[in-house]
Order: structure tokens, then sequence, then C-alpha cells
């Protein structure tokens, strides 16, 4: 099913920066009539906020805190766009010593924060309409990429999740995107050492839109990801999204 970001109301969170910043960007661009930039320090927002003025509602979030994202869901009770995009990624190896730890701070985040989100807002996005879920994976919730084991781990735990979402939530008329980027142009990504090969974080936000207006519900943004998803394409089309119900 397809969605027009003309016009809707949108919450993103990690919306401060990064990714999450370009992807608010982009959907006022696209004529989001407002976004609520979640974020866990809502002062942090207060630039966005200064540019588009009130289109852009800075509300306090934190996918560890159920609490917060329960709240966060409350305040924005007019959505009819979620965009998960928060989350976190630690360079871990399988044998690396904290590799454990590493792994659960990221499946509390990358994971159960998902979760948070879909069943706080799914409500929301029901009441008005049926709307979208749209959740930043990534192209290693596909492949292993060593370096970044237990990333990739919490990831492909979230790309599962999304692929169930995908199902349960057509019953209620909301579509759901799984968006799979490669390397982006963010502080993360420098932190990880993938400066020389990121490419820009608006990628993402145009894949976003575009995926959401063809229905699709993969989306990879930029030259990496779209090499795997030409790989993966066959096994999308006639596995997960059939599965999935409409793509």
């Amino acid at each position: 099913m397809s969605f027009d970001v003309n016009g809707c109301v949108a919450v993103v969170t990690g919306a401060n920066r990064g990714i999450g910043k370009a992807i608010t960007e982009t959907l006022l661009k696209h004529g989001a009539a407002k976004v609520y930039a979640a974020v866990r320090d809502p002062a942090s927002a207060a630039p966005l906020a200064a540019t588009y003025g009130d289109k852009v509602v800075p509300v306090a979030f934190d996918a560890t805190k159920p609490d917060l994202v329960a709240a966060a869901a409350a305040t924005a009770s007019d959505a009819n766009l979620v965009v998960n995009n928060a989350g976190v990624l630690k360079t871990s190896g399988p044998l690396d010593r904290g590799a454990i730890d590493d792994l659960a701070f990221e499946i509390d985040v990358n994971v159960n924060g998902l979760l948070r989100v879909a069943q706080a807002f799914a409500p929301v996005l029901k009441r008005n309409g049926g709307g979208a879920l749209v959740q930043l994976n990534s192209v290693a919730s596909m492949r292993a990429f060593p370096a970044f084991s237990t990333y990739g781990a919490s990831k492909a735990a979230a790309y599962s999740l999304t692929q169930s979402l995908h199902s349960v939530l057509a019953e209620q008329g909301t579509a759901v995107v799984s968006v799979h980027p490669g390397p982006i142009a963010t502080d993360m990504a420098h932190d990880a050492g993938l400066t020389d090969m990121a490419e820009s974080p608006s990628l993402v936000g145009e894949a976003i839109v575009a995926a959401l207006a063809e229905g699709q519900f993969h989306a990879y943004p930029d030259t990496m990801a779209k090499e795997l998803g030409a790989a993966y394409a066959s096994f999308a089309r006639n596995v997960v999204e059939a599965a999935g119900g409409e793509a």
C-alpha cells in the first residue's frame, strides 16, 4: 500500500542529527505538515525548530524507556507516519571480550526499541487512518560484517520483526517500510571508520519518500545498498514480501 508524505504529520526518532535530521528535512521538503522530532534532549532539536518554525515539534524520547516512548505517542496523537530511526552501533567482533555486553546494549535500543515504538504508535496510526511505519534497518541486517557482528545481529533481529509488522499492521491499513542503508556520512559512520565510502544522508530521506509513494516494503538508499538489494530482489519479492501481504 502506498502513502503520500505531502500533508502528513510525522514522528522521526533520533531527528536531531545525521540520518534522522536528513529524514526530517526531506519530509518537510516533500510537504509534511509537521514533524515531531523525538530525541533524548529536546533542546538538541532547537536548531531544526528555529529553521522550520512550528512545523518541527521537539519531543522527549528514549527508545530504552517505555514511559518516554508512551508519552511521545500520547503527545504525537495526530501522527500518521512514524519513522523509527534511533539506533546504536558498537564495533564488536564475535570473539571480542565485550561482545556480549555490546550486543545486549544494541538489542535493547535497536530491537526492543522497535517493539516499544511499534506497540505505542500502532494504535495512534490506526486511529488516524492507518498511515505508515518506517524502520531504519541496515545492509548489515542482510549480510554479516565481522567488525560489526553484534550490530548486524541486532539489525537482523529488527529486520525480522519489521517483516512481522508488515503482515500484522497491514490488517489496520498501515504501510510498513524496511530501510537498508549502507555507509552513510554521519557521526556514527565516522566513529566506525566508514568515512571514505559514506554517502549523503539525504539519500535515505529520499528513498523513504519514494518507497512510501510506490508502496515498496524494502528501500535501498545508497550504492552499496542498491547492489545488495539487486542481488536480494528475487528472494525479497517471492518470499519476504509475498509473506507480508501487499508489498
